[in-house]
C-alpha cells in the first residue's frame, strides 16, 4: 500500500501533511507564490519528507469546486483534477472546497480542539453548522446520512444582515446608503469590522482614523479607542444572532462551530462577550436554541484534519462497495 497525503490550500500558503495510521504527520507549509503550479508544491513536499509512493490524496482549496477544472479565486493556480491525479501518479485524488474540509473536521474534533461557549450539549450525528469570519464569511452545514457525513453547500455568508437592536441599525443604514444592500459578509468579516467602525464614527460625526481590521481589533481589545471597543463588542453580539439563525435553519443539534481569522484574534474578548446571550435571545424559541452548544474551533490544523476526515470517509466507502 502506498502513502496518502492531505493539503490545505489558501491564497497565500499551501499546507501539506502525510497520512499515517489515520492521522496527519510531517506537516509542511509553503508559500504558493514559490511554485508555478500546485503539483510542483506537492512534489516538493514528497522530496522534503522523502516519500515518493503516494497513491491517494485530498486537497481542500479556497475556491469553488464544481467539476474537473479548478481555478483559485485569490491566486493564479488552476488545474484539471484528472490531469493532476495522472501527473502525480495517484490512484485516487479528491479536491474539495476548503470550507467543506473545515466542515468535515468538526465531528472528529475532541474537547481539546474546541472551546465551548455557554451551555447546551451536542447530539450524536445531529446536524452541524460552521461559519468562519475572515477575508469573507464562509458558512457550511453538515448532515449525517447512511453514507456518512455530507456537506450542504451554499452561500450563507451573503444573506441579508438582520439588525436586532439600535446599534445594528446604524450599521445597516451605513451599508444601505453606501451599497444599496447590507449583507452578513459586509458586517462579519475583516472588512466588516472596518465597515462597522466607520458606521459608528459617521454616526458620532467624527473622522474614522483606523483603516485596517487589525487596527480596529487591537484598539478595541486594548480599549484605547472607544468606538473600536464598541465595534468589537457589537461584532460579537451580531455573531451570536447570526449563529442562532443557522441553528434554527437546520436544527443543528450537533452544534454550531466558529472558525475564521477574525474570531481567533478576538478569542479572549470573544469568550467574555455577549455572544451566547444574543445566541439565546430568540424570544419564544429561546428554549429551542439554549439546548444547542456553540464552540470556538481551537485547532490550527482543522483544514488538514477535515481533508483527512473526507479522505478516510471516501476510502471506507470504497472498501464497503467492494
Amino acid at each position: 500500500m502506498g502513502s496518502k497525503f492531505v493539503a490545505d490550500v489558501g491564497g497565500t500558503n499551501i499546507r501539506l501533511a502525510l497520512v499515517e495510521n489515520g492521522r496527519i504527520s510531517l506537516i509542511k507549509k509553503y508559500l504558493c507564490n514559490d511554485f508555478e503550479h500546485i503539483d510542483d508544491a506537492i512534489l516538493q513536499f514528497q522530496t522534503d519528507i522523502d516519500r515518493h509512493d503516494f497513491t491517494a490524496g485530498c486537497i481542500g482549496i479556497a475556491c469553488p469546486v464544481n467539476g474537473d477544472a479548478v481555478k483559485m479565486t485569490n491566486h493564479t493556480w488552476e488545474f484539471s483534477t484528472a490531469e493532476l491525479k495522472k501527473h502525480l501518479g495517484l490512484e485516487h485524488l479528491y479536491v474539495i472546497n476548503d470550507f467543506t474540509a473545515v466542515a468535515h473536521s468538526l465531528p472528529t474534533l475532541n474537547h481539546n480542539q474546541v472551546i465551548q461557549i455557554g451551555g447546551g450539549s451536542a447530539r450524536e450525528k445531529g446536524n452541524i453548522a460552521v461559519f468562519g469570519p475572515g477575508t469573507g464569511l464562509g458558512v457550511e452545514h453538515l448532515t449525517w446520512t447512511p453514507d456518512g457525513w455530507h456537506t450542504l453547500d451554499g452561500e450563507g455568508g451573503h444573506v441579508d444582515f438582520a439588525p436586532t437592536e439600535d446599534d445594528d441599525l446604524i450599521i445597516w443604514r451605513y451599508l444601505i446608503k453606501r451599497d444599496g444592500r447590507a449583507s452578513a459578509e459586509e458586517v462579519m468579516s475583516g472588512r466588516g469590522i472596518v465597515n462597522m467602525y466607520r458606521a459608528f464614527c459617521e454616526d458620532k460625526g467624527i473622522q474614522a482614523k483606523l483603516l485596517k481590521p487589525s487596527e480596529v481589533t487591537t484598539a478595541g481589545i486594548n480599549n484605547t479607542d472607544p468606538i473600536a471597543r464598541k465595534t468589537i463588542d457589537q461584532y460579537c453580539k451580531i455573531m451570536g444572532s447570526f449563529a442562532s439563525n443557522l441553528a434554527l435553519n437546520l436544527c443543528t443539534t450537533g452544534g454550531i462551530f466558529i472558525g475564521g481569522g477574525v474570531t481567533s484574534k478576538l478569542q479572549e474578548h470573544f469568550l467574555q462577550s455577549k455572544f451566547r446571550e444574543k445566541f439565546e435571545a430568540k424570544g419564544e424559541f429561546s428554549h429551542y436554541v439554549k439546548r444547542i452548544p456553540t464552540y470556538l474551533i481551537n485547532e490550527p490544523d482543522h483544514g488538514l484534519v477535515g481533508a483527512l476526515a473526507y479522505l478516510l470517509q471516501q476510502t471506507q466507502r470504497m472498501q464497503d462497495d467492494e
